[in-house]
């Protein structure tokens, strides 16, 4: 049986939020009283060094990272100490804390989280690092991989309307509080969505919040941006397999994610951009493109989908079978794991992607750009600045020919730097790469005439007129040469490394 979800009460919550300023219970500072070592260890999942480090520090800091983050019953005077203005009975009435035994235990997770610019308080359910057990199959999810990399990732311009898709516990939705007006969000989870509705309370947010599966409970509304960690995973419709709310969607394969890739453009204005993760399905020897430019074909929708990881049908299957608290050596274990392979080989599967989505919906009558591609690399954080760049620097190049790609004068981004490799002894260098500082960090391989290219793009030439006298510098036919490096320069645009 799960944990009742946190009452929101306007009173006790205000009282809640004095408290925790005062502790004061932020990133910084449970940073600095963790340290990177014990730091490091929750991030795989051990608590002992953090719990050694606040075993007898005795402040309000310490108890409140003992009770909401490691789980562990405190003594009811330190708890009071660390609540002065709320207290053990508001914190009671608030459904945060329970007693148990001469302690008191929390009854969910509540945490510090923030961005550069913003600091916020989550609450979720507790983990199984607390509660040491496997999850509920309704567990809502806190601060996690998949939350952090979708708001790094999401592009921030400011909007009027944007849409939390599947908003769990509302991490996503506190983002977009920077940038966007009116912010509504749903979800299939009864007990997500009051989470969603304390931790707006909690941070002062106001949102619209609707119940309902998936794109239904926004029928016939549109959004400048739809942001979403949807329930991706691909499980298998197996008894031995847990069904968790946070996860799975209830279908088979990766047809969630495809249902929404083909659906939110009916929820997006002209020029809105939906942001999403998702996993999906290479069925034989077909290439992961196949399948994911089969989902986007007649949306008519830009589409830039970034490959970051692919899996074998045994590596997926262990990492979701770790999932949610089950351990490896287990029968339980061995089962999930055998109904993940048996499902993936009866549709033929032989690995499994998992990226970012990003979509458009163009502002005219054009045709959509469809960029796919892969980056396993690390990237610059956050993203969302790149993508925003990206899909703006896309959308130029598909409202622009190659005429006027070549009538603009472009100039090295200042990330860009170049490198030459060559033999020693050797007058000409072997391999020239311009590699890119920020955004997906990419390297790019040039020859002789693309270096020279790239080495005048200052603003000041044309492309065109560029080419023209590099042509006549290499005593080659100009038209050839403008035909190669087109390409080329379309890369370069999209990417950002010219601008």
């Amino acid at each position: 049986m799960s944990t009742p979800t946190p009452v929101t009460d306007p009173d006790l919550v205000a009282r809640l939020r004095t408290d925790l300023e005062r502790a004061p219970y932020t990133v910084e500072a449970v940073d600095a009283l963790l340290g990177p070592l014990a730091q490091a260890a929750l991030g795989r999942e051990q608590a002992l060094p953090a719990q050694r480090v606040t075993a007898d520090v005795g402040t309000p800091l310490a108890t409140l990272v003992r009770l909401f983050g490691l789980g562990d019953a405190v003594d009811a005077e330190d708890l009071e100490r660390a609540l002065p203005t709320l207290g053990i009975s508001g914190a009671t009435a608030l459904g945060l804390v329970r007693e148990q035994g001469p302690g008191v235990v929390a009854t969910c997770d509540l945490r510090p989280y923030g961005d550069d610019g913003h600091s916020w308080w989550v609450a979720s359910d507790l983990s199984e690092l607390a509660t040491r057990a496997p999850l509920h199959p309704d567990h809502v999810l806190g601060i996690g991989g998949a939350s952090t990399t979708l708001a790094s990732w999401t592009p921030r311009p400011p909007v009027d309307r944007a849409l939390d898709l599947g908003t769990g516990c509302g991490v996503q939705a506190l983002h977009l509080g920077s940038h966007a007006r009116h912010i509504t969000v749903t979800d299939i989870s009864t007990r997500a969505l009051a989470f969603a509705r304390f931790n707006a309370a909690l941070n002062g947010c106001d949102w619209e919040i609707v119940e309902g599966s998936m794109l239904d409970p926004v029928a016939g509304q549109r959004f400048e941006l739809i942001v979403s960690n949807p329930p991706f995973v691909i499980t298998p419709r197996s008894p031995e397999v847990p069904m968790f709310e946070y996860r799975d969607g209830g279908q088979a394969g990766d047809a969630v994610v495809a249902d929404l890739v083909r659906s939110i453009g009916d929820h997006l204005e002209p020029g809105g951009i939906a942001q999403f993760l998702g996993n999906w399905e290479v069925v034989g020897d077909a290439d992961w493109h196949e399948r994911v430019r089969g989902w986007v074909a007649d949306t008519g929708l830009d589409a830039w989908v970034i490959q970051r990881e692919l899996q074998d049908p045994a590596q997926y299957a262990e990492t979701w079978s770790r999932d949610g608290g089950h351990h490896s050596a287990t029968a339980e274990f061995a089962a999930m794991y055998a109904a993940w392979l048996d499902d993936f080989a009866s549709r033929g599967v032989t690995a499994i992607g998992f990226g970012v989505i990003t979509l458009q919906r163009p502002a005219g009558e054009r045709a959509p750009f469809v960029d796919l591609t892969e980056v396993a690399g690390p990237v610059a954080a956050p993203m969302g600045p790149h993508v925003l760049a990206g899909v703006r620097a896309r959308t130029w190049l598909a409202e622009h020919d190659d005429d006027e790609l070549l009538e603009t004068a472009w100039s090295c981004a200042p990330d860009v730097t170049e490198e030459r490799h060559g033999r020693p002894g050797e007058e000409d260098q072997a391999v020239i790469l311009l590699r890119q500082g920020g955004g997906l960090r990419r390297t790019v391989r040039l020859d002789t005439a693309g270096a020279a290219l790239v080495s005048v793009c200052d603003g000041s030439l044309p492309a065109g007129a560029a080419i023209t006298a590099i042509a006549e510098l290499l005593a080659v036919d100009a038209a050839a040469l403008r035909a190669q490096l087109v390409p080329l320069m379309r890369g370069l645009v999209a990417d950002g490394l010219l601008v």
